[in-house]
């Protein structure tokens, strides 16, 4: 039996139990890649300072996000087709993120519906909402989020256009899957994610079929999906979402201080800075330094958080010295739902925490909001500006 010690363990074994297609969805980046590595390697060149002889008792890792109280200042990412990675995947880790203390946010594109979520869970969730062509379906997904008890709606502004995203095209990822016999071969070797699949009925996009006149399979639904990306996305289109919304926005995808003053200016209650975890703008700084310019520019306006990198603990403690207010895993808990389901994300959240526990100790804090840059040895992080 393996030991399961980090979030590289859970990648490994979720390599080895999910079909190659699905697998690779997760864990790619655009065309050469450089975004998706710098976003992880760059957290790397930040230190931390050690301290010694400092009372560690009471700790806390505790904090909130957009006024809600959390564990630990992590809420689980958006991420498309969740539920390919295990059966059921977005439900086990709703349930996994509500028994922890933090947030899950689910995507437009998973594969369980809003009302699975709310369903088989007991506390609120977010909604992440992409704008579509289709205003009405974009109107009536607001008010099912509503009606499902979200208290936050996290709107994603850079996927206008999708990015190249080069395993996807070579394993034939598409809607439904292309079963060619490579892919049919390969799933054969995954069995407990076979016998998952076929254990249940949700299998396609819940949030979408049965919901958009003319969807009823995931046949026509490619067809759907593939005009539905609106190109014209715009701040207008912020101000009729976010009055529709009526409840607490957070914008995701901002990489620039430019557009964080416009995300300011729309009057959204926290920003994210992500690049789409390097799946979109290949060559774009990482998240981690684009981070300090942004906090600089905007933090007494906005809630900064952040995403795109985090692996660890260690990661979310260098994002909050940096002025990050909260932070988000996407891959991290993706590795642990495709290696062993449920217990998969229960186990990458306790890593998590465990890590960011014991290094805020380690460098002399016992509580959120004492973490700030004079944790971090000056001169290896980035600066602002």
């Amino acid at each position: 039996m393996t030991v399961i010690t980090t979030i590289e363990d859970l990648r490994q074994l979720a390599q080895a139990r999910v079909p190659r297609m699905f697998y690779d969805y997760a864990d790619s980046g655009s065309w050469t890649e450089s975004t998706y590595r710098a976003n992880e390697s760059d957290f790397q060149k930040i230190k931390l300072r050690q301290r010694v002889a400092v009372n560690m008792e009471g700790r806390s890792t505790a904090t909130k996000m957009v006024g809600i109280d959390v564990k630990m200042p992590v809420a689980i990412a958006p991420t498309g087709l969740t539920g390919m990675q295990h059966a059921d995947g977005e439900i086990l880790a709703a349930q996994a993120a509500e028994a922890f203390g933090i947030r899950f946010t689910l995507s437009t594109m998973s594969i369980c519906s809003i009302e699975d979520i709310a369903a088989h869970t007991k506390k609120p969730f977010w909604f992440q909402l992409y704008v579509m062509r289709d205003v009405d379906f974009v109107g009536r997904l607001i008010d099912r989020a509503k009606a499902a008890g979200c208290d936050a709606l996290v709107l994603t502004l850079d996927l206008q256009i999708i990015g190249q995203r080069h395993k996807d095209l070579k394993n034939g990822l598409s809607a439904p899957p292309k079963l060619t016999l490579a892919n049919i071969l390969n799933m054969a070797t995954k069995p407990r994610w076979c016998l998952g699949m076929a254990g249940t009925r949700r299998r396609q996009f819940g949030n979408i079929v049965g919901h958009v006149k003319g969807v009823t399979d995931m046949a026509n639904l490619s067809a759907w999906t593939a005009q539905q990306f609106d190109p014209r996305l715009n701040w207008g289109d912020v101000e009729w979402i976010k009055k529709r919304w009526g409840g607490k926005l957070i914008l995701k995808g901002i990489q620039d201080v430019e557009d964080a003053r416009l995300a300011v200016e729309s009057g959204a209650d926290a920003l994210i800075v992500s690049n789409h975890g390097g799946r979109q703008l290949d060559g774009a700084q990482s998240s981690i330094e684009a981070l300090p310019a942004i906090v600089d520019a905007v933090g007494q306006q906005i809630e900064v958080h952040m995403d795109s990198g985090i692996r660890s603990g260690q990661d979310v403690l260098k994002a909050m010295a940096l002025g990050a207010k909260g932070t988000y895993i996407g891959r991290a808990m993706l590795y642990g739902l495709g290696a062993m389901g449920r217990e998969g994300v229960d186990k990458a959240l306790q890593i998590i925490h465990k890590e960011l526990d014991l290094t805020m100790a380690f460098c002399g804090r016992t509580q959120m909001a004492q973490v700030d840059s004079s944790i971090l040895l000056p001169g290896t992080f980035p600066r602002a500006g």
